[in-house]
């Protein structure tokens, strides 16, 4: 009991932590004057990645790779399959924006390059260096897109994220919320990982499968919130542009900065490296040819999306656990 109760609060405080750290840090950018658009396009992606961030950090300081690796396969195969399917499912998926699009064959390159570097069995240092300085690449890439977005998407983002702002916080307030999410997290990282420790070896499960489903699952949940809720709004572009942008920098950041963490290399366990990653980068690269598809997903895509999410977590279960 003990091991899931930690498991429970480690992702409640998480999932709280990033809220605060997106609010925070997009109240406090607003503040310096950052641009609406490139806050929604980059810190809320980065911001909502923050609880992939703290359990690869911790996980990496014990010697857990296969946690770290393992969660962020699983939330990147929620984020695509599961999620962008819900809300293709609920109603069909339009690709409007530019950064968008430019996502689907970065999100391509960026997966497959993560199974090439995992394929030998580790992720080194400089593994690590090569993802922290193609996530910076994407960075400007994005911000440098994000200036020739039409005006109706910038007047969206402006809403948004200038309107938070505006509803006023001090940037002493904002700057708070930002460190108190930052520590709220680190705090959960460090319950979650216990509690996924203590689990797997009471019951003999790997730490890798708790990665890729209970923690997958519940750091995935604020993106599947905002997603549907998004889609019952038809105010889709903000949702699916931080979805898809947060995998992409779930590796190149949040796994690329975790690889730095460990004095030896982050070992990839058989089954990560010939079934989860593999899955991830299917899910992927099945993303591009559906959302080059006159620029949107059917409803019936999206249940197909959905339903192989479903089959891979059922093999997860009785197959791994």
């Amino acid at each position: 009991m003990s091991a899931v109760a930690l498991l429970i609060f480690g992702l409640i405080a998480l999932i709280a932590g990033a809220e605060l750290i997106v609010r925070g840090g997009s109240r406090f950018a607003a503040r310096l004057g950052v641009s609406p658009i490139v806050i929604g396009l980059t810190l809320v992606s980065i911001g909502t990645s923050a609880p992939e961030l703290a359990i690869g950090i911790e996980a990496a300081t014990r010697d857990n790779g296969a946690l770290a690796i393992g969660n962020i396969a699983g939330t990147n195969s929620v984020n695509l399959l599961l999620i962008l399917g819900l809300s293709a499912l609920l109603k069909p998926l339009s690709l409007d924006m530019h950064t968008v699009r430019f996502d689907l064959p970065a999100m391509a390159i960026v997966a497959v390059g993560f199974l090439f570097l995992a394929w030998d069995g580790y992720l080194t240092r400089v593994d690590g260096v090569l993802m922290v300085m193609a996530g910076i690449g994407y960075t400007f890439a994005i911000i440098l897109l994000s200036r020739g977005e039409s005006r109706a998407t910038k007047v969206e983002f402006a809403h948004e994220y200038a309107g938070r702002a505006s509803r006023r916080s001090s940037l002493a307030w904002s700057g708070s919320a930002l460190i108190a999410g930052i520590i709220i997290v680190v705090l959960g990282s460090d319950w979650l990982v216990d509690g996924a420790t203590v689990f797997a070896r009471r019951f003999g499960v790997s730490e890798a499968v708790i990665g890729l489903t209970i923690v997958a699952i519940g750091t995935s949940s604020p993106e599947l919130v905002t997603t549907i809720v998004g889609t019952i709004r038809d105010d889709r572009d903000i949702a699916i542009g931080n979805l898809l942008g947060s995998s992409i920098y779930n590796i190149l950041a949040i796994l690329g900065i975790t690889c730095l963490v460990p004095a030896s290399a982050l070992e990839v366990e058989p089954d990560l490296m010939h079934i989860d990653i593999p899955v991830m980068t299917a899910a992927t690269l099945a993303c591009v040819p559906v959302f080059l598809t006159k620029r949107r997903v059917s409803r019936i895509e999206g249940g197909l999306f959905v339903a192989a999410y479903f089959v891979y977590l059922l093999y997860l279960v009785i197959v791994r656990i």
